[in-house]
């Protein structure tokens, strides 16, 4: 069990780089095995995610490399295998694996994904379109069997009772080899759904509609690749560190933003009181005083990102006032709130909303990082807490922020990974 340690009290200043976009990522290294020809990815984040898709990916005879930031996949010897359960089991996203494989071979056995425990995230939307476009689809045993016998994928009009992220990508990644046109609509309109489909275009894919609740697949029987696909930034990555440099910096500079991606966080940041200095690709952030308390709603994009309200939740505690969080879209995804009260938070979750109260000064404490964004929000907690935190269970922050240590170290921040008692990064 890794654990990340932090000395806190230290104001943070200088700049860091943001990353390529976790949630891209995760989608595109499945998508890669639809190509019949080697692909490349630049600005990949360096991140357990990664190393998991890439062990599903040698159980396939997928052969990957890794080099300072670039992913290299060659999908041309790919093979209908048993995926390790461990990985999936690790890995929520590992289910892109069931619109790529029934893309590619017609059929997919995938055991039900695992990665954060934040509350029940069905899958009956991704079934729902795989049967639209012709599959048969029956679960035993947590293994999700998945096939269209001989007859193939044919397009189909696809209506999602919800807006799925998810859903919307695995469609995409099963259609778009499928016979004649799928349309999907409701569709997510996230950042890296577009990314996909650029992705998928650039090889030859006929997708378009991606940023809209109309997306359009007209099938195709071979995707090229003849370019290096650039991941875009991490909106989330990016917000978390807008929320640390408010929270501890003396002035931050935070670069690689696509300021478009982050409108709802910003503006949230701007009504407290954060005086953000905005330009093209890159987002300042002054040092923040006397800051009001909001109110934050989760929404699908382009509203306010689940994702990044456990991460503005210690900034919050600085407010003066009474904030509060509704998340509409994992309402138990509060596994921050009671960690955050052993370091002396005043936080509570009730009737489905997380309160937060101005909180004068927070100590040092061992807590648990239950899942990727309870464990950014404790790393931001533990940033301007006086003492030393310990917070176990860092894999989960490691498996959403790449280079994590290097990144807080070159900012002023004191802060290690040990691996069982051992100290294995430091900067």
């Amino acid at each position: 069990m890794k654990k990340m340690i932090i000395h806190g009290g230290q104001r943070l200043s200088g700049s860091v780089t943001i990353g390529g976009a976790k949630n891209s990522t995760v989608a595109l290294i499945p998508a890669a095995i639809l190509a019949d020809t080697p692909v490349k990815f630049d600005m990949v984040p360096d991140i357990l995610d990664v190393h998991n898709l890439m062990l599903i990916l040698q159980s396939m005879n997928v052969h990957s490399l890794f080099e300072d930031g670039v992913l290299s996949i060659d999908p041309t010897e790919i093979i209908q295998a048993p995926m390790p359960s461990q990985a999936i089991k690790s890995l929520r996203a590992s289910y892109y694996f069931m619109g790529a494989l029934l893309g590619r071979f017609g059929s997919a056995t995938v055991t039900f994904p695992g990665g954060d425990n934040i509350g029940p995230r069905p899958i009956d939307q991704h079934i729902k379109a795989f049967k639209a476009l012709g599959a048969d689809v029956f679960e035993e045993k947590g293994t999700v069997h998945i096939s269209t016998g001989e007859k193939g994928l044919t397009g189909a009009r696809i209506f999602l009772d919800v807006v799925s992220v998810g859903a919307t990508m695995n469609t995409i990644l099963a259609a778009v080899k499928a016979d004649g046109l799928t349309t999907i609509e409701n569709a997510a309109k996230e950042p890296e759904i577009i990314d996909l489909a650029t992705f998928l275009n650039n090889m030859g894919a006929h997708i378009r509609g991606a940023g809209t609740d109309v997306i359009r697949i007209e099938g195709v029987p071979v995707l090229r690749a003849t370019n290096v696909h650039t991941i875009i930034p991490d909106r989330i990555e990016a917000g978390t560190f807008l929320s640390l440099a408010a929270a501890a910096g003396d002035g931050i500079q935070i670069n690689n933003i696509i300021p478009e991606h982050l409108e709802s966080f910003t503006a949230k940041l701007i009504e407290m009181g954060v005086p953000l200095e905005i330009g093209e690709d890159s987002v300042y952030v002054p040092k923040a005083l006397d800051l009001k308390a909001i109110q934050i709603k989760t929404m699908p994009f382009p509203g306010f990102a689940t994702d990044l309200q456990q991460p503005i939740t210690p900034l919050l505690l600085k407010a003066d006032g009474s904030s509060v969080i509704v998340d509409t879209i994992y309402p138990q995804r509060i596994k921050h709130v009671s960690e955050l009260q052993k370091m002396g938070a005043h936080i509570r979750s009730e009737n489905d909303m997380i309160v937060i109260d101005h909180t004068e000064m927070l100590s040092g404490a061992t807590v648990d990082a239950g899942e990727i964004r309870a464990g950014a929000s404790l790393m931001i907690a533990a940033m301007m807490a006086s003492g030393t935190t310990t917070i176990i269970n860092a894999e989960n922050i490691l498996r959403g922020y790449g280079s994590i240590v290097k990144k807080l170290s070159d900012l002023n921040a004191e802060v290690a990974i040990e691996d069982d008692g051992r100290e294995i990064e430091r900067r």
